[in-house]
This record gives structure tokens, sequence and C-alpha cells, in this order.
């Protein structure tokens, strides 16, 4: 590395010292005491160089070009994967779109610029002409980027209004909580479908969501340190962050947002290809979706990772119906529920004490079987 740099350092002293000859030469020849034909010399340099300047205008955008389409081959597979969500796909559209337009602005530009430098080079004789005003060219160049940006901007806006519109009343919410360092999830219960209230108040070393149990709608929820998400649906994100600033990203679905502490965030999307989908695509048996942290949190930032499941509606439903709820597997949080919705609640401890007891008597109907 050292002798690369060294050798470059050489050839840029070398071009230096080349360019500064030609400079002199030709400000000698910038003499207003002499005319030009008193200096052949200076305008047989000034000749060579433009000409040298001219080819290598042409060389350059030509060069040019081809590294770009090099670059772009060859960081294509880098680029992010294929969209899984439907609005996922429409922002995809519309940046490729707006990349072609700029493309296209951009090659047609440039390819003037350099071919106008090589056309109107200096020749001897040849004296420019100025157009300080031009009415109609100002117009076309003014009209047409005026009328592209327009249709660019409306269709960018109608796409992101999409995106940020209210959710539709037949989501399932899901929230996601950042900590340093993991991602804890909360899920409305298959009783109600509605996620309960927190508060932070509420939050200690077992209740590290701060689930207020003053709302009845919080009896059945229940937490996992996996994201499952129903295909072909509409999803709600309700998004928060404990401590620090954290951001949930999820590449294949396009899901992007901040986890802010004190400001609660969202984001619903629509998912439409399940994770035993996606391992058919990929022909990756081990593919999983995963939500990443894209916000530098503290030293363990590299392990806020969590994996996501998307699968079937009625999968889905299933694993929630399984999933027990977080006042089940923590019945002293009973003291935290108003007297007149004790009743109510109590249902959920009533249903782990029963799962208890058929467990235990199982256990002991197989023991007394065997002992015969």
């Amino acid at each position: 590395m050292v002798y690369i740099v060294g050798l470059l350092a050489v050839v840029f002293l070398v071009l230096t010292i080349v360019v500064l000859s030609r400079i002199a030469t030709l400000a000698k020849g910038v003499d207003g005491n002499k005319r030009d034909n008193e200096n052949p010399y200076e305008k047989r340099a000034a000749g060579t160089s433009n000409r040298i300047n001219a080819v290598l205008m042409l060389a350059f955008p030509i060069l040019g070009t081809i590294a770009a389409v090099w670059s772009f081959m060859e960081s294509r597979p880098k680029f992010l994967p294929e969209a899984a969500s439907e609005h996922g796909i429409l922002t995809d559209n519309m940046f490729w779109i707006s990349m072609a337009v700029i493309t296209i602005a951009f090659v047609v530009t440039n390819a003037l610029l350099f071919y106008f430098a090589y056309r109107y080079r200096y020749k001897p004789g040849r004296n420019a002409v100025f157009y300080p005003v031009n009415h109609k060219l100002e117009i076309i160049w003014t009209v047409i980027p005026a009328v592209v940006m327009a249709v660019l901007v409306f269709t960018g806006w109608r796409v992101w209004r999409d995106i940020t519109a209210q959710a539709p009343d037949n989501s399932y919410v899901i929230e996601v909580v950042g900590k340093q360092f993991n991602w804890v999830t909360r899920y409305a219960g298959a009783d109600d479908s509605k996620l309960g209230n927190y508060n932070f108040k509420l939050i200690d070393e077992t209740n590290e969501l701060g689930i207020d149990y003053a709302d009845q709608a919080a009896f059945d929820d229940f937490t996992s340190n996996q994201l499952h998400i129903p295909k072909g649906v509409p999803v709600l994100l309700k998004i928060r962050a404990k401590d620090v600033l954290h951001s949930v990203f999820i590449p294949h679905l396009r899901v992007k947002m901040d986890a802010v502490p004190g400001m609660p965030t969202k984001f619903w999307f629509v998912a439409t290809k399940t994770t035993e989908e996606m391992r058919n695509e990929t022909g990756n048996p081990d593919f999983n979706y995963q939500l990443n942290c894209t916000e530098v949190c503290g030293q363990g930032h590299f392990s806020m990772k969590m994996p996501i499941v998307i699968e079937e509606e009625e999968e889905y439903k299933a694993w929630v119906a399984s999933q027990k709820p977080f006042l089940t597997s923590n019945p002293t949080y009973l003291s935290r529920v108003p007297e007149n919705l004790k009743a109510r609640a109590m249902k959920y401890i009533e249903s782990a004490a029963s799962d208890s007891t058929s467990v235990a008597t199982g256990g002991a109907t197989a023991t007394g079987t065997s002992l015969k």
C-alpha cells in the first residue's frame, strides 16, 4: 500500500510539473504588447494543447460510462432484496423510475457538454459567438424539467400518502419495543384482538414493557422475542423505545421507522410472501426474515436483531391462540387490576391453575400406571 501511495505521489508530481509548464508557456502568449503572428511557438503550443484536451473530452465520458456500468453490475447483487410487501413494490418502482429520468438527463446533458467542448475547441481564425439572451431556449430548459419534476413529485407524494395513511380498521396491531440491546414484541391476545395500554411508570424487572392492567384489553396480551406476521392482511406496527434512539428496519418488507424514547411511532404494511415461499424462491432452506436496528445505540448495537416469521393468516391465528397471556404467566400482577375488573382477569389466572392441575393429574395417573 505504501508503494502504491508513493507511485501515485510521483505521478501527480510529474503531472503538476507538466501543467505548470503549459501554463507558463501559454502565459507568455497572453502578452498585450505582442501579436499572435509574432509568437508562432505559443500558437502551436496552444493548438496542440487544445487538440489533446478535445480528444480527452471524448475519451473521458466513454471511459466513465464503462466504469459506471461495471460499478452498477458489480454492486447489483448487494442491492436491497426483492420487496415482499405491497408498498415495497410501489416504492421500488418509484425509485427506478426516478433513477431512469435522472440518468437520461445526466447522459444527455453531459454528452452535449463533452461534445461541444470537442466540437468547438480552439482553432485559428475561429471567433466565439455569444448569445446573451435567448428566450425560447430558456423557456425550453425551464418548462421541460419543471413538468418532469412535477410529475415525479406528484407520483411520489401519492405513494408516500398511501404508506403514511391511517392503517385499515382490520389491521393486526403488534407493538415493537427497542431497548439496549434487543427487541421485544407484544401482541393482542386471541380474545379481543386489541392491545392494552402501557405506562412507563409500571416498568419493572418482569413487566419490562409497562403493561397497564387497569385496561382490560391488556389481560390477554402476551410478549415474544419473535415477530410473527400474517401474510396478505394489514399489519400495524406500533413502535417505541425504552432507553435511547433505535430504528426498526425490515429490508425485505421495506419497513424503516425510528423508535424514539417518549415519542411512539408507527408503520403499517401488507406482507406478500411467507417465509416458506421466500425459501422456495431463493433456494435457501435456511432463509429467515430479520428485523435489524439501523441506529447506532451503543456497544451492543450489533446484537439488535430479531427473527421474523411470515405465515398464512390461519397459521398466525393458531400461533397467537397457543401463546399464554403475560398475566397468566405472572399472576402476581392481578394485584394491579382494579377491583371491578378482577372477575374478568381471574379467568386468565384460573386457566393457568386448571392447566397446572391437569398436568399434575396426568402425571400422577401416568406414574400410577407405570407402578402397576
